[in-house]
């Protein structure tokens, strides 16, 4: 703020008056100033005067106020704000009032920066330059909610990894032709749910080559006059159709469905390719008696096993009485199976993968 100066004529007014009303104690105290000379003796050394008369004008301090709203012009109480300078003067803070207003008193002139921050609101900036003794009102800051960034990542489930995995596996057909759907080439393959091996076993059972290759064995059977209780002629060939038909469905139903369901296995064969020839035919025999737990580790395949004995045993409810099987050749054809799994895998180890144009993308390579 600017204060009033004394001027000369009201100096020589209150003089005026001390000498008129104590004359005596006037002249005992002050001996009389010749004419001419109330300048020097002002500007003698130690004589007093005003500093407000002889130096200049200074700059004087001045305050900063404002009001904090939100967007709909509602005032915001409660709101940190900080004033910040570019000299070395300190930072201050401050909390707007519950009307929304704040204030910074005797603050040095210059260039300035308000910070306006909240929990939940978007931080809001003002600048302005202070000027001498001026009362600064910051223009009305409006807070903004503040936008919520957040990262999320979409991890799929391990259901719909195995899905993704199916769809490649139903892609692979030996020559382009024949299902090869319980072999994965990826050697990490995610495991199969109770419903995902269900529906496995389902697709191969009702595919069209099953249909077709099931036709030419119970020809071939029929033409060698296998089963010679079924007959010959189309009724003799719909019985042998049937049979091998049974015996491939409960084959993979109990031996790739059901029992691997029980047992939390995995039916497929989790090809290699990788390796010195000999530590992959040992591994492609070794996978006609264990196989992969859904816990990743190896075990026993109580699964291919018990489900290869199943099946025979339920085939003599269907085949001639002459040709069922005893239970010692159910357990000496439960050896044969064994052994013709084995040989399965060797070829699947070393020829079928060359065969099957749409393996799909593996981590191993033959």
């Amino acid at each position: 703020m600017l204060m009033r100066r004394c001027t000369p004529w009201g100096v020589w007014l209150s003089l005026g008056l001390l000498l008129w009303g104590f004359p005596t104690l006037a002249q005992s105290q002050q001996p009389p100033i010749a004419p001419g000379t109330e300048s020097e003796a002002a500007d003698a050394p130690g004589t007093r005067t005003s500093g407000r008369e002889r130096l200049p004008a200074q700059q004087e301090s001045g305050s900063i106020s404002g009001t904090v709203v939100d967007q709909s012009g509602g005032v915001v109480a409660g709101v940190r704000v900080k004033l910040t300078r570019d000299d070395q003067y300190p930072d201050q803070e401050v909390f707007s009032g519950g009307d929304g207003q704040f204030s910074f008193a005797n603050i040095p002139p210059g260039p300035f920066q308000i910070t306006i921050s909240s929990a939940g609101f978007a931080t809001q900036t003002s600048s302005g330059i202070l000027r001498s003794g001026e009362i600064y009102v910051v223009p009305d800051i409006a807070l903004a909610v503040a936008t919520a960034i957040s990262e999320v990542r979409v991890v799929p489930s391990r259901v719909e990894i195995a899905e993704e995995q199916i769809k490649a596996q139903e892609q692979q057909r030996v020559l382009g032709v024949v299902p090869n759907f319980y072999v994965t080439y990826i050697h990490d393959a995610v495991p199969l749910s109770p419903r995902q091996k269900f529906e496995l076993a389902w697709k191969t059972s009702v595919d069209p080559v099953t249909f077709g290759l099931t036709a030419a064995i119970a020809g071939i059977e029929q033409a060698q006059g296998r089963f010679s209780g079924y007959g010959q002629g189309a009724d003799g060939f719909a019985r042998r159709y049937g049979a091998a038909y049974g015996d491939f469905v409960t084959s993979t139903v109990i031996g790739s469905a059901i029992l691997p369901s029980l047992f939390k296995q995995d039916p497929r064969y989790f090809y290699k390719g990788t390796g010195s020839k000999r530590s992959r035919v040992l591994y492609a025999i070794a996978n006609s008696v264990i196989c992969k737990g859904d816990n990743g580790h190896w075990q026993a395949n109580y699964s291919g096993i018990l489900g290869g004995l199943a099946s025979a045993g339920i085939s003599n409810l269907y085949y001639p009485p002459s040709d069922r099987n005893g239970a010692a050749l159910t357990f000496e054809n439960a050896l044969v199976q064994i052994g013709a799994g084995a040989a399965a895998n060797i070829i699947q180890e070393f020829v079928i993968r060359r065969l099957t144009p749409s393996a799909g993308h593996n981590s191993a390579k033959p």
